[in-house]
């Protein structure tokens, strides 16, 4: 059911409140389905739950189904959460370093616009979280 475009889980439904659907799932990285993970240590399984908006009234509590994701959201859910403020750390680490000379300075400076930046990305929540919606669909 699923394309190469998608990510996508198996979840079982917790509660519904009105069209609001809340999801239990195990997320997964890829290491956790590899045969040597019992060996390695960065084999890693979270129990996670999203909100999902449906207007269709066609599941229930307890029914398993899948949630999917277009990967480029996921994409620039990445790019939201660690790469820009990455950038931004690091943009500001060269700029004080060359300006004061002093790394002490620099790296307190540097790691202090994370807190502005994950301020505003808190106050625009509702915005971002109208972007990544959630799709459920039926298991056969």
């Amino acid at each position: 059911m699923s394309d190469s475009k998608s990510i996508e889980h198996k979840g079982r439904i917790e509660s519904i409140t009105g069209n609001h659907i809340k999801v239990r799932f195990l997320a997964q990285s890829a290491c956790a389905s590899c045969h040597a993970k019992g060996f390695c240590s960065a084999a890693d399984m979270q129990e996670k739950a999203v909100d999902v908006f449906d207007q269709t009234n066609q599941y229930q509590v307890g029914e398993n189904v899948n949630i999917v994701l277009k990967q480029s959201l996921g994409f620039k859910a990445l790019w939201l959460s660690y790469v820009l403020p990455f950038l931004l750390v690091l943009l500001l680490l060269i700029i004080l370093t060359s300006a004061t000379g002093n790394e002490v300075i620099s790296g307190v400076g540097a790691l202090f616009i994370l807190v502005p930046y994950y301020s505003i990305l808190y106050l625009k929540r509702e915005k971002v979280q109208k972007q990544f919606t959630f799709i459920l669909q039926k298991i056969d």
